[in-house]
């Protein structure tokens, strides 16, 4: 199995054209001044009426009252492109703002090539960025905060990246996803933290692409604390097919982890599903969902769920849950469940609710719980037992060098990487589960997942000084080293206790070229971060 590549290649900068300008907004300007660095625009709507293809502009600190409408278009090698100034924090505020409840308060409508990259929104009374019938968007870095529906939304539209955003209290108490793709085709939603979501009377779902996307990949997301379920990949009424769902985290949401459906009847097909993690979610782990509409058929074909995880998914107050499942009503065909780890799920670990045994593939899987559940089945050549993880308590989900997963998996459509992104196999053969045995040697406390500490880093590199800025999921004292490539320490920042939240961390930045080496440390976790200094 190959990760797919999708053909959106964006960079931090952009290629333009020779005749480009770059604009500067701030809450200190004037929007009948020239938009310069000196003299500064005050409305970021002057800059969306204003930017042709090939223009930036660059949002100084600040809070901006406004719904943002861009009008123009960019052209290929010619982003249009809103972005932070660097190392600044501009607020996008809608708590005053009327906004149409299909609307946004950053809001794109049949216009190409746009890049909004590092902004907050917040307050917003209908989506906070949201995009309709646009082609080729790159949405980066930017953080949204309570809106009444959709953090980020894409409907209808082609070669779209939503990249390393935070979506908070998003569907708040309105419609749709936090973030929610429909109708696209060719996109990539990676490195997104959604979390905290509202309370899910009407909408909800973490990350949800559906109604005939096509061709494309939701991976390196984490999805927590929602009222309803994490990543879903539903159809509706139209052929939605050519996804990858892949190193993904989703964990305590009060419904299901990672869902596949047809809601409305369209044909879902040809998805992967391969080195997720899902644990302590309300209900189910992964699910192949017959549930939707009342139509006649909710047909799902040709899925691969391979190398997954899913641990203690079925809340005791819940009452019913479990890991894998086939749920009624779901008519497949061509379904594959291979190398996952379902250990101390509530009701079953792998259950075929539905009786169509003849269209399942199930091997190779390590079952920890076995519940004599309807339909529940341990499959060919199966292993049974505790996977030994390395630290439950914590839900630290890396198995032990004793791990009876350990070369245990088939190579058959498995994945050359593991959750961590090391190589498979690293043995003999394939371990079962998302995360590959590591016999490097690294203490074991070196090795585990930084996602219970740090997300969302981005680096700012000026002048004199590199600004790290990072979500901490947690209270956390934080230090800083830099080494260069020769091993040797230059300098050591320790900035103490930090709380939970965004956070920024200043060092000097090293007088010469070169690659260097930049070691955050934590309480027990540890995690090295390389950056090539051109000048």
């Amino acid at each position: 199995m190959k990760a797919l590549i999708v053909c959106i290649m964006f960079c931090l900068i952009f290629p333009q054209g020779l005749t480009c300008m770059t604009y500067y907004v701030s809450p200190a300007g004037n929007d009948s001044n020239p938009g310069t660095y000196i003299l500064p625009w005050q409305s970021i709507s002057k800059a969306a009426s204003t930017l042709i293809a090939g223009d930036t502009v660059l949002i100084r600190d600040g809070t901006y009252q406004e719904q943002v409408l861009p009008v123009n278009s960019g052209s290929p090698g010619n982003f249009i492109v809103y972005a932070a100034f660097p190392g600044e924090n501009p607020v996008v505020n809608g708590d005053t703002v009327t906004v149409s409840i299909w609307g946004g308060l950053w809001e794109l409508y049949q216009i190409d090539f746009i890049a909004i990259y590092g902004i907050t929104v917040i307050n917003s009374k209908a989506a906070g960025i949201i995009a309709e019938e646009c082609n080729h968007l790159l949405f980066r870095k930017n953080f949204t905060h309570n809106t009444v529906s959709s953090g980020v939304a894409v409907w209808t539209g082609s070669h779209v990246l939503v990249d390393s955003n935070i979506v908070e209290l998003a569907c708040n108490d309105g419609e749709q996803e936090c973030i929610t793709l429909s109708n696209v085709d060719s996109f990539e939603i990676c490195y997104n933290h959604v979390l905290d979501g509202g309370p899910g009377t009407q909408g909800g779902e973490g990350i949800d692409v559906k109604e005939g996307c096509s061709n494309g990949s939701i991976h390196h997301n984490i999805v927590h604390d929602l009222n309803r379920l994490g990543i879903y990949v539903d159809a509706w009424d139209q052929h939605t097919y050519n996804i990858e769902v892949y190193n993904n985290l989703v964990y305590h949401c009060a419904a299901y982890g990672f869902v596949l459906a047809s809601e409305a009847g369209g044909l879902l097909e040809n998805i992967e599903i391969y080195n997720n993690i899902a644990y302590d979610n309300k209900y189910i782990g992964f699910s192949i969902s017959g549930h939707g509409q009342p139509v006649p058929h909710h047909p799902i074909h040709n899925v691969v769920l391979i190398n997954n995880t899913a641990f203690k998914n079925g809340w005791a107050s819940a009452g019913w849950g479990g890991g894998i499942n086939i749920e009624e009503s779901a008519e497949v065909e061509n379904i594959v469940i291979r190398n996952n780890i379902c250990s101390r799920n509530l009701s079953f670990q792998i259950a075929d609710e539905v009786g169509v045994g003849s269209q399942l593939t199930v091997d190779h899987n390590l079952i920890d719980g076995f519940r004599n559940y309807p339909g529940e089945m341990y499959g060919h050549d199966s292993v049974v037992g505790d996977p030994q993880f390395i630290d439950t308590l914590n839900y630290d989900l890396h198995i032990a060098q004793s791990s009876p997963a350990i070369d245990q998996g088939s190579s058959v459509f498995a994945p050359g990487f593991d959750y961590d992104e090391n190589p498979r196999p690293s043995g003999n053969g394939y371990d079962i589960g998302a995360y590959e045995y590591q016999s490097t040697g690294v203490e074991e406390a070196d090795t585990r997942s930084i996602q219970n500490y740090l997300s969302d880093l981005s680096i700012y590199v000026g002048n004199s000084r590199i600004i790290f800025s990072y979500f901490l999921n947690q209270e956390t004292p934080v230090e800083i080293k830099v080494f260069n490539i020769l091993g040797q320490l230059l300098l050591i920042n320790n900035n103490g206790l930090q709380n939970k939240g965004f956070n920024q961390l200043e060092i000097d930045k090293p007088n010469s070229p070169g690659v260097y080496f930049f070691k955050f440390s934590f309480i027990d976790r540890e995690y090295f971060y390389k950056l090539n200094l051109i000048n």
